[in-house]
């Protein structure tokens, strides 16, 4: 059974930086790009970026240039480093592969 278990979420003021990580078990990591979700309370939930199994990656405009996805395939783990960080970055951040996600990391961004 795949299980992705994000970490790394928390409280941080404006302009600062986190790393979330994503672990993930069975081999489906290596198989399949990775992606990363969030949803901000009242709001669906959007793609924030997503990075194949050859690295290539994509973001949404809403955090290029201040966000970067990265996975390490020996250790299964994906990670997004955030900086610059804004109160809008506010929310829960999901790790997500073909149907399987996890619970989620609450990130909160104060201004």
């Amino acid at each position: 059974q795949v299980q992705l278990v994000e970490s790394g979420g928390g409280l941080m003021q404006a302009g600062g930086s986190l790393r979330l990580s994503c672990a993930a078990s069975g081999s489906i990591f290596r198989l399949n790009a990775m992606n990363w979700y969030r949803q901000a309370p009242g709001k669906q939930r959007e793609l924030v970026a997503t990075i194949t199994i050859t690295g290539n990656t994509n973001y949404a405009d809403s955090v290029k240039g201040r966000f970067t996805i990265s996975r390490d395939n020996a250790k299964n783990t994906v990670y997004l480093q955030m900086n610059s960080l804004k109160p809008e970055d506010t929310a829960v951040y999901y790790c997500n592969v073909r149907l399987v996600w996890g619970k989620g990391t609450l990130v909160t961004v104060s201004s």
